[in-house]
């Protein structure tokens, strides 16, 4: 994944701090346990209403700290956790505070698609700078121009490593990468570049505005019979249009397909429509958390711990992360 480890030696640890918030624990253990240090010990409850009490347990004066919280489902809770934790640490004095989100909610509410609508995205960049982040670290943003949201600075890192490695080692050599829609075109050819520049293919869809989730598949552009299709996309959510561009290929004469994204969102029908599908296996990170037990057979988690940990000790020793963005 990255030429070199980037080691913290004892005396910076010192000065450093890993919190989690609870939207994933077990992902913020795996950094931590990466930078060979202990999470900070946190009190996060919630009232009899429904309000999210936070202590720290710990001082953190003047200490760099890093939260590490993705604003998955519930989406509304763990935002406000985060802010919550944010303001606990500009209030106790913290050094500098930085925001680790292996998941960033409200990233699909970026622009104005219709009139009289919220730019979400936005706002949820505002709140996070005036609760007291000073850095942001981001994994796959839905869509790079929310970088721009921010007035201060975002590292954009990419879990394109992690996942190139699972389809290398899958063994298929007449393969084709494919893009979901039109929108996904660069993230396709930037994984088909990687993969001994493999030939990539678009599925053609049109998308009901008046229906949240819903889109209608209707042809594939490129040459995918015969070949092995390796879906790529960034986050699925519903798995509507991923299962229906599946199922497409099929048609088309594909041999086999495999999907792959960084955000499995999965909610609603996704489990079911995954486990109908034509698709084999369907590859994830772990940016969003998923019970196994009520997860498809078919989904493949891989850790982003050890990217999102490297990132971490090289923010803190200010040393340079830009070849973490590759």
């Amino acid at each position: 994944m990255t030429s070199t480890r980037h080691l913290i030696n004892a005396t910076d640890k010192s000065k450093l701090k890993i919190l989690s918030g609870t939207a994933n624990p077990e992902l913020a253990k795996e950094i931590a346990d990466y930078l060979e240090m202990d999470l900070a010990n946190v009190r996060i409850s919630p009232f009899s209403d429904g309000e999210i009490y936070v202590q720290l347990q710990e001082s953190v004066r003047g200490v760099d700290c890093f939260v590490i919280q993705s604003t998955c489902s519930p989406v509304n809770e763990n935002l406000m956790e985060l802010l919550i934790l944010l303001d606990a640490l500009k209030r106790a004095s913290a050094g500098r505070i930085t925001v680790v989100m292996p998941y960033f909610g409200y990233a699909r509410q970026d622009r104005k698609a219709a009139g009289r609508e919220a730019i979400t995205a936005k706002l949820v960049a505002d709140l996070l700078t005036t609760a007291g982040a000073e850095r942001v670290v981001a994994l796959d943003l839905h869509a790079p121009q929310i970088m721009g949201f921010f007035n201060i600075l975002v590292d954009h890192l990419y879990a394109s490593p992690v996942l190139l490695e699972y389809i290398r080692n899958l063994g298929h050599e007449d393969i084709v990468i494919v893009s979901p829609d039109v929108g996904g075109v660069a993230r396709a050819r930037a994984f088909a570049k990687k993969l001994n520049d493999a030939p990539i293919a678009i599925i053609d869809k049109r998308r009901n505005p008046q229906i949240q989730n819903m889109a209608e598949v209707l042809s594939v552009v490129g040459e995918v019979k015969g070949k092995v299709a390796i879906m790529v996309d960034d986050m699925i959510d519903t798995g509507g249009t991923i299962t229906k561009g599946a199922e497409l290929l099929v048609k088309e004469g594909v041999k086999a397909v495999y999907a792959c994204c960084t955000h499995g969102v999965l909610s609603g029908p996704a489990m079911k429509r995954i486990d109908d599908s034509p698709i084999e296996k369907l590859v994830v990170t772990n940016s969003i958390p998923h019970d196994g037990k009520n997860s498809s057979k078919k989904i493949v988690q891989l850790s982003v711990a050890k990217l999102l940990g490297e990132a971490i000790a090289r923010i803190h020793d200010d040393s340079s992360v830009s070849e973490l963005f590759e």
